[in-house]
């Protein structure tokens, strides 16, 4: 985790993990308006240093260590390969979020922070634990793939702050997007993604299984085709409305299918017995 020691002329001194949000966008500064003093991975040092260098330029010297502020007693979150669980309920997590902001956590898909973005991801896309009402989680590949579309990439070297692409895999992904990546686009643009609800793409979802299924009985083929392409454009919002993005679902439904045995009946393929 790096720190950096940021200089706004004139003004202050401070210290931050996220310049971009820090400086910004909470304090709405141009890039040009500031510059990075110093950076290192020590927080312990960069503490200090802060402290030395507000003295020397004759600043206001903070009465608090930066490496003993409030959002630095991170929560005790739990990550496995698949969650990241929060120790709080659904309700009182944005200020626990809010508490813990640049908190940053590592993940088999990546590396994460607490910002504006991934608050306003994670409360959109958090479950409360079937377990424990008092705990809610996240999926991590989800909360990765946000990371690689949305406004969440490091200004100085340009990677992805989850880490899952690389500066030319995002390139590749703007200049060769999937179809996937497209409807996806499409939906965000409208608002869906903001102001949909997954049981209501569920029921759109029924509605267009019907529409094809009577094209189907026409023998309509034009209209057999938009109708495939109708429920694969629903079931790729619906994918993403719940978390789970839709190459994630094919990718687990074809890993269960790969290795099945069985046989045709009845124009239908019937898996054998285990």
């Amino acid at each position: 985790m790096t720190y950096y020691i940021y200089h706004i002329p004139g003004k202050k001194i401070g210290v931050t993990r996220d310049l971009k949000y820090r400086v910004e966008e909470q304090q709405g500064y141009e890039p040009d308006e500031y510059h990075i003093i110093m950076k290192s991975d020590n927080i312990e040092y960069i503490s200090e240093q802060e402290l030395y260098l507000q003295k020397q330029y004759g600043y206001r010297v903070d009465e608090v260590p930066y490496n003993e502020l409030k959002f630095n007693n991170n929560m005790n979150i739990n990550v496995t390969e698949q969650t990241t669980t929060f120790p709080c309920p659904v309700n009182k997590l944005k200020g626990q979020l809010m508490d813990n902001m640049e908190m940053t956590w590592k993940t088999d898909h990546g590396t994460f922070t607490i910002n504006q973005y991934s608050i306003d991801w994670i409360m959109k896309n958090v479950v409360t634990s079937k377990y424990n009402i008092n705990r809610c989680y996240v999926y991590n590949k989800a909360f990765g793939r946000f990371y690689d579309n949305h406004q969440t990439s490091d200004q100085y070297n340009g990677q992805c702050k989850s880490g899952a692409l690389s500066p030319a895999g995002i390139q590749e992904r703007f200049a060769n997007p999937s179809q996937f990546d497209l409807i996806r686009d499409w939906a965000d643009e409208r608002g869906l993604y903001e102001n949909g609800d997954p049981k209501t793409q569920a029921l759109k979802l029924v509605e267009e299984v019907g529409e094809t299924c009577r094209a189907i009985l026409k023998e309509d083929t034009p209209e057999v085709i938009d109708g495939i392409g109708d429920c694969v454009v629903v079931l790729t919002n619906l994918a993403e409305l719940t978390g789970h993005p839709i190459e994630e679902c094919i990718e687990r439904a074809y890993n269960e299918i790969k290795n099945r045995k069985g046989k045709m009946a009845n124009g239908t393929y019937v898996k054998d017995e285990e």
